[in-house]
Order: structure tokens, then sequence, then C-alpha cells
């Protein structure tokens, strides 16, 4: 993940910490060509089945209304507590 600091360490340990088994990545729109790259790392670090999300995302209170996800993770431009 050249100049990108995505944590994909910390993802990976939640994704376990939850026992995850599918697991939606949703990308804003600058990341998205980085999405495949996201996808095959976090599903070598932990064989859980890893969609992406192709739709919108404007940030922390655009979450996708979706079932039968473990886990949902957003990435976006800035920290968020």
């Amino acid at each position: 993940m050249t100049n990108y600091n995505l944590e994909l360490d910390k993802a990976a340990a939640k994704i376990k910490q939850e026992n995850a088994n599918t697991v939606l990545i949703q990308l804003p729109d600058g990341l998205k060509p980085k999405a495949k790259e996201i996808q095959e790392e976090l599903k070598k670090k932990t064989n859980a089945t890893i969609y992406i999300w192709a739709g919108t995302c404007f940030g922390a209170c655009d979450v996708p209304n979706v079932k039968d996800v473990d886990l949902l993770i957003q990435f976006g431009h800035s920290e968020w507590r």
C-alpha cells in the first residue's frame, strides 16, 4: 500500500477479534482504486470473505444498509474516534 497507511493489520485484528466470516469494506472514491489490493491483503490475513461496497461513501454517517455481513469497516480521509 504505497503512500497510504491504511492500518490493514489493525483491520485484520478486528476481523479476527469479531470472528467475522463476511466483511464489507467501504471506501471513499479516492481509495477505490486500491480496493482489490485491500481485499486481497485482508483475505490473506484473515481467510474472511471480503466484499467491497461499490456505492457512495460520504463519510462515517453514510453507512450502507446491508444485511448478511458480520462486520463493516469504513475507511475515510481522517481519523474518527
